[in-house]
Protein backbone atom coordinates (compact mmCIF):
# COMPACT_ATOMS: atom_id res chain seq x y z
CA UNK A 1 0.00 0.00 0.00
CA UNK A 2 1.16 3.45 -1.01
CA UNK A 3 2.63 5.56 2.23
CA UNK A 4 2.18 9.37 1.70
CA UNK A 5 4.51 12.39 3.26
CA UNK A 6 3.51 14.65 5.33
CA UNK A 7 4.09 18.18 3.41
CA UNK A 8 3.95 20.06 6.70
CA UNK A 9 6.28 17.81 8.27
CA UNK A 10 8.64 18.37 5.07
CA UNK A 11 8.29 22.33 5.39
CA UNK A 12 9.44 21.90 8.90
CA UNK A 13 12.33 19.95 8.21
CA UNK A 14 13.18 21.98 5.33
CA UNK A 15 12.60 25.12 8.18
CA UNK A 16 14.93 23.72 10.31
CA UNK A 17 17.92 22.81 8.02
CA UNK A 18 18.25 26.51 6.48
CA UNK A 19 17.44 27.67 9.86
CA UNK A 20 20.19 25.61 11.82
CA UNK A 21 17.58 24.68 14.70
CA UNK A 22 13.94 24.17 15.81
CA UNK A 23 14.06 27.59 17.87
CA UNK A 24 14.79 29.65 14.35
CA UNK A 25 12.98 27.75 12.71
CA UNK A 26 9.66 27.76 14.46
CA UNK A 27 9.74 31.59 14.87
CA UNK A 28 9.96 31.43 10.95
CA UNK A 29 6.86 29.18 10.26
CA UNK A 30 5.31 30.72 13.59
CA UNK A 31 4.41 27.59 15.48
CA UNK A 32 5.47 26.48 18.89
CA UNK A 33 9.14 24.55 19.52
CA UNK A 34 7.20 21.84 20.52
CA UNK A 35 5.03 21.63 17.16
CA UNK A 36 7.90 21.72 14.95
CA UNK A 37 9.69 18.79 17.12
CA UNK A 38 6.91 17.03 16.95
CA UNK A 39 6.54 16.93 13.21
CA UNK A 40 10.36 16.38 13.12
CA UNK A 41 9.50 13.43 15.46
CA UNK A 42 6.67 11.92 13.10
CA UNK A 43 8.79 12.17 9.93
CA UNK A 44 11.34 10.16 11.33
CA UNK A 45 9.19 7.24 12.61
CA UNK A 46 7.05 7.29 9.24
CA UNK A 47 10.63 6.91 7.22
CA UNK A 48 12.08 4.35 9.92
CA UNK A 49 15.53 6.55 10.31
CA UNK A 50 17.23 9.76 11.51
CA UNK A 51 16.99 12.53 9.80
CA UNK A 52 19.07 14.91 12.33
CA UNK A 53 22.18 14.55 14.43
CA UNK A 54 21.05 15.85 17.54
CA UNK A 55 24.18 14.84 19.34
CA UNK A 56 26.33 18.17 19.65
CA UNK A 57 24.64 22.18 20.86
CA UNK A 58 24.05 22.82 16.91
CA UNK A 59 21.20 20.35 14.72
CA UNK A 60 22.93 18.51 11.86
CA UNK A 61 21.37 16.53 8.70
CA UNK A 62 22.27 12.80 8.71
CA UNK A 63 23.30 11.42 5.41
CA UNK A 64 19.62 10.20 5.18
CA UNK A 65 18.78 13.85 6.01
CA UNK A 66 20.77 14.94 3.29
CA UNK A 67 19.39 12.86 0.91
CA UNK A 68 15.47 13.74 2.10
CA UNK A 69 16.32 17.72 2.29
CA UNK A 70 16.96 17.75 -1.90
CA UNK A 71 13.77 16.02 -2.08
CA UNK A 72 11.97 17.96 0.25
CA UNK A 73 12.62 21.25 -1.57
CA UNK A 74 11.60 19.96 -4.89
CA UNK A 75 8.13 18.50 -3.26
CA UNK A 76 7.71 21.66 -1.44
CA UNK A 77 8.30 23.62 -4.91
CA UNK A 78 5.87 21.72 -6.43
CA UNK A 79 3.66 22.28 -4.22
CA UNK A 80 3.46 25.61 -4.47
CA UNK A 81 3.54 25.75 -7.88
CA UNK A 82 0.59 23.87 -8.42
CA UNK A 83 -1.13 25.70 -5.11
CA UNK A 84 -0.46 29.59 -7.36
CA UNK A 85 -1.52 28.04 -10.49
CA UNK A 86 -4.90 26.72 -8.64
CA UNK A 87 -5.33 30.33 -6.99
CA UNK A 88 -4.70 32.64 -9.58
CA UNK A 89 -6.63 35.42 -7.95
CA UNK A 90 -3.98 35.90 -6.08
CA UNK A 91 -1.67 37.47 -8.43
CA UNK A 92 -2.57 40.40 -9.68
CA UNK A 93 -0.33 43.49 -10.93
CA UNK A 94 1.56 44.65 -13.58
CA UNK A 95 5.07 44.28 -15.17
CA UNK A 96 6.25 46.60 -17.75
CA UNK A 97 8.70 44.94 -20.16
CA UNK A 98 10.38 46.83 -22.93
CA UNK A 99 11.18 44.57 -25.66
CA UNK A 100 13.38 46.31 -28.69
CA UNK A 101 11.31 46.67 -32.35
CA UNK A 102 12.15 43.92 -34.19
CA UNK A 103 12.32 41.10 -31.63
CA UNK A 104 8.97 41.70 -30.73
CA UNK A 105 8.00 39.28 -33.73
CA UNK A 106 7.19 36.80 -33.67
CA UNK A 107 8.42 35.71 -30.14
CA UNK A 108 6.46 37.78 -27.73
CA UNK A 109 3.00 37.63 -29.11
CA UNK A 110 3.40 33.68 -27.85
CA UNK A 111 5.28 34.47 -24.62
CA UNK A 112 2.48 37.21 -23.95
CA UNK A 113 -0.32 34.61 -24.79
CA UNK A 114 0.74 31.64 -22.54
CA UNK A 115 1.43 34.01 -19.96
CA UNK A 116 -2.12 35.19 -20.13
CA UNK A 117 -3.37 32.19 -20.03
CA UNK A 118 -1.08 31.36 -16.82
CA UNK A 119 -1.80 34.42 -14.93
CA UNK A 120 -5.12 36.02 -16.14
CA UNK A 121 -5.57 38.41 -13.67
CA UNK A 122 -1.73 39.56 -14.36
CA UNK A 123 -1.39 42.91 -16.79
CA UNK A 124 1.77 43.39 -18.94
CA UNK A 125 2.24 46.49 -20.62
CA UNK A 126 4.74 46.30 -23.50
CA UNK A 127 7.27 49.13 -24.28
CA UNK A 128 9.21 48.87 -27.45
CA UNK A 129 12.46 50.98 -27.93
CA UNK A 130 15.59 50.92 -28.96
CA UNK A 131 18.46 49.03 -26.68
CA UNK A 132 19.70 52.19 -25.27
CA UNK A 133 16.68 53.90 -24.74
CA UNK A 134 15.14 51.20 -22.99
CA UNK A 135 18.31 51.00 -20.94
CA UNK A 136 17.47 54.10 -19.60
CA UNK A 137 14.09 53.12 -19.15
CA UNK A 138 14.98 50.52 -16.77
CA UNK A 139 17.92 52.74 -14.68
CA UNK A 140 14.98 55.02 -14.45
CA UNK A 141 12.45 52.15 -12.71
CA UNK A 142 10.37 52.32 -15.42
CA UNK A 143 10.81 49.04 -16.83
CA UNK A 144 10.48 46.04 -14.91
CA UNK A 145 11.70 43.67 -17.06
CA UNK A 146 13.88 44.28 -20.50
CA UNK A 147 15.31 42.74 -23.42
CA UNK A 148 18.62 44.06 -25.10
CA UNK A 149 20.90 43.69 -28.27
CA UNK A 150 24.41 44.05 -26.74
CA UNK A 151 28.08 43.48 -27.56
CA UNK A 152 28.51 42.14 -23.93
CA UNK A 153 26.40 41.68 -21.29
CA UNK A 154 26.19 44.08 -17.98
CA UNK A 155 25.76 42.56 -14.20
CA UNK A 156 22.54 41.07 -13.66
CA UNK A 157 21.57 40.31 -17.24
CA UNK A 158 21.47 37.26 -19.05
CA UNK A 159 22.01 36.35 -22.38
CA UNK A 160 19.04 34.12 -23.74
CA UNK A 161 20.53 33.93 -27.56
CA UNK A 162 23.25 34.87 -29.62
CA UNK A 163 22.92 35.61 -33.62
CA UNK A 164 25.05 36.60 -36.29
CA UNK A 165 24.04 40.27 -38.16
CA UNK A 166 22.95 39.76 -41.53
CA UNK A 167 22.56 42.00 -44.73
CA UNK A 168 18.98 42.90 -45.63
CA UNK A 169 17.78 44.22 -49.27
CA UNK A 170 14.74 43.59 -51.20
CA UNK A 171 13.57 40.17 -52.70
CA UNK A 172 15.90 39.93 -56.19
CA UNK A 173 16.79 43.44 -55.05
CA UNK A 174 19.76 45.34 -56.36
CA UNK A 175 21.04 48.06 -54.40
CA UNK A 176 23.44 46.13 -52.57
CA UNK A 177 25.88 46.63 -55.83
CA UNK A 178 25.65 50.27 -56.00
CA UNK A 179 28.44 52.24 -54.79
CA UNK A 180 28.85 53.95 -52.50
CA UNK A 181 26.70 51.59 -50.95
CA UNK A 182 23.19 53.24 -49.97
CA UNK A 183 22.33 52.64 -45.90
CA UNK A 184 18.93 52.40 -44.31
CA UNK A 185 19.17 52.83 -40.28
CA UNK A 186 17.01 54.12 -37.48
CA UNK A 187 19.14 57.33 -35.91
CA UNK A 188 19.26 55.47 -32.59
CA UNK A 189 20.43 51.63 -33.92
CA UNK A 190 23.00 50.09 -32.01
CA UNK A 191 24.14 47.82 -35.24
CA UNK A 192 24.70 51.13 -37.62
CA UNK A 193 28.62 51.95 -36.55
CA UNK A 194 29.95 48.39 -36.27
CA UNK A 195 28.19 48.19 -39.85
CA UNK A 196 29.78 51.61 -41.16
CA UNK A 197 33.38 50.22 -39.47
CA UNK A 198 33.23 46.83 -41.11
CA UNK A 199 32.57 48.38 -44.60
CA UNK A 200 35.40 50.89 -43.84
CA UNK A 201 37.82 48.02 -43.23
CA UNK A 202 36.65 46.44 -46.32
CA UNK A 203 37.28 50.07 -48.31
CA UNK A 204 33.55 50.20 -49.51
CA UNK A 205 32.37 53.34 -49.64
CA UNK A 206 28.89 53.93 -48.39
CA UNK A 207 26.67 56.36 -47.36
CA UNK A 208 23.32 56.81 -45.35
CA UNK A 209 20.26 57.48 -47.89
CA UNK A 210 17.40 56.50 -45.88
CA UNK A 211 17.37 57.62 -41.41
CA UNK A 212 14.25 57.52 -39.64
CA UNK A 213 13.01 56.93 -36.03
CA UNK A 214 11.05 54.70 -36.95
CA UNK A 215 11.35 50.64 -37.82
CA UNK A 216 8.86 50.70 -40.59
CA UNK A 217 10.00 53.42 -42.48
CA UNK A 218 13.52 51.46 -43.08
CA UNK A 219 11.70 48.77 -43.63
CA UNK A 220 9.69 50.26 -46.33
CA UNK A 221 12.66 51.70 -48.30
CA UNK A 222 14.56 48.43 -48.03
CA UNK A 223 11.59 46.52 -49.63
CA UNK A 224 11.29 49.60 -51.99
CA UNK A 225 15.30 48.87 -52.94
CA UNK A 226 16.40 52.10 -52.19
CA UNK A 227 18.91 51.24 -49.55
CA UNK A 228 19.81 47.87 -47.58
CA UNK A 229 19.54 47.06 -43.96
CA UNK A 230 21.49 45.10 -40.95
CA UNK A 231 19.08 42.62 -38.99
CA UNK A 232 20.27 39.81 -37.60
CA UNK A 233 19.99 36.32 -38.95
CA UNK A 234 16.35 34.99 -39.04
CA UNK A 235 15.63 38.37 -38.76
CA UNK A 236 14.02 39.88 -42.36
CA UNK A 237 10.70 41.05 -42.26
CA UNK A 238 7.84 40.64 -45.31
CA UNK A 239 9.18 41.96 -48.65
CA UNK A 240 12.74 41.31 -47.76
CA UNK A 241 15.43 38.81 -47.60
CA UNK A 242 18.78 38.41 -46.53
CA UNK A 243 21.60 39.42 -49.56
CA UNK A 244 23.53 36.40 -50.98
CA UNK A 245 26.20 38.77 -52.04
CA UNK A 246 28.64 35.79 -52.25
CA UNK A 247 31.72 37.48 -50.36
CA UNK A 248 30.86 41.18 -52.07
CA UNK A 249 29.89 42.37 -48.49
CA UNK A 250 32.06 42.63 -45.26
CA UNK A 251 31.19 39.65 -42.92
CA UNK A 252 29.61 41.04 -40.13
CA UNK A 253 29.74 40.00 -36.01
CA UNK A 254 27.09 38.90 -34.08
CA UNK A 255 24.71 40.32 -30.87
CA UNK A 256 23.41 38.78 -27.64
CA UNK A 257 19.96 39.00 -27.07
CA UNK A 258 20.04 39.80 -23.48
CA UNK A 259 17.72 39.67 -19.98
CA UNK A 260 17.62 41.98 -17.63
CA UNK A 261 15.29 42.24 -14.60
CA UNK A 262 14.74 44.24 -11.75
CA UNK A 263 15.67 43.40 -8.21
CA UNK A 264 12.23 44.26 -6.76
CA UNK A 265 10.58 41.75 -9.25
CA UNK A 266 9.89 38.48 -7.72
CA UNK A 267 7.45 35.95 -7.22
CA UNK A 268 6.09 32.85 -9.60
CA UNK A 269 4.59 35.39 -12.16
CA UNK A 270 7.80 37.03 -12.90
CA UNK A 271 10.21 33.83 -12.78
CA UNK A 272 7.28 32.62 -14.94
CA UNK A 273 7.40 35.11 -17.67
CA UNK A 274 11.42 35.20 -17.28
CA UNK A 275 11.00 31.24 -18.44
CA UNK A 276 8.69 32.07 -21.31
CA UNK A 277 11.02 34.28 -22.42
CA UNK A 278 13.88 32.44 -22.41
CA UNK A 279 12.97 29.41 -24.00
CA UNK A 280 11.21 31.96 -26.68
CA UNK A 281 14.46 33.40 -27.50
CA UNK A 282 16.18 30.27 -26.64
CA UNK A 283 15.06 27.59 -28.68
CA UNK A 284 16.04 27.71 -32.91
CA UNK A 285 15.76 31.61 -32.56
CA UNK A 286 18.20 31.81 -34.98
CA UNK A 287 15.60 31.01 -37.45
CA UNK A 288 13.35 33.71 -36.75
CA UNK A 289 14.30 36.16 -33.84
CA UNK A 290 15.95 39.55 -34.45
CA UNK A 291 16.78 42.56 -32.27
CA UNK A 292 17.86 46.57 -32.41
Amino acid sequence: MARNLDLTALRSFVAVADCGGVTRAAGYLNLTQSAVSMQLKRLEEGLGCRLLDRSSRTIALTAAGEQLLSYARRMLELNDEVYARLTAQEFEGEITLGVPHDVVYPAIPQVLQQFHADYPRMRVTLLSSFTTHLKEQFARGECDMILTTEDGVEAGGETVVELPLVWIGAPGGTAWKQRPLRLAFEHRCIFRKGVQEALDRAGIPWEISIESDQTRTIEASVSADLAIHVMLDGSAPPYSEPIQHGGALPELESKKINLYCSDLLSGAAAENLRMLIRRAYGNGAGTRLAAQ
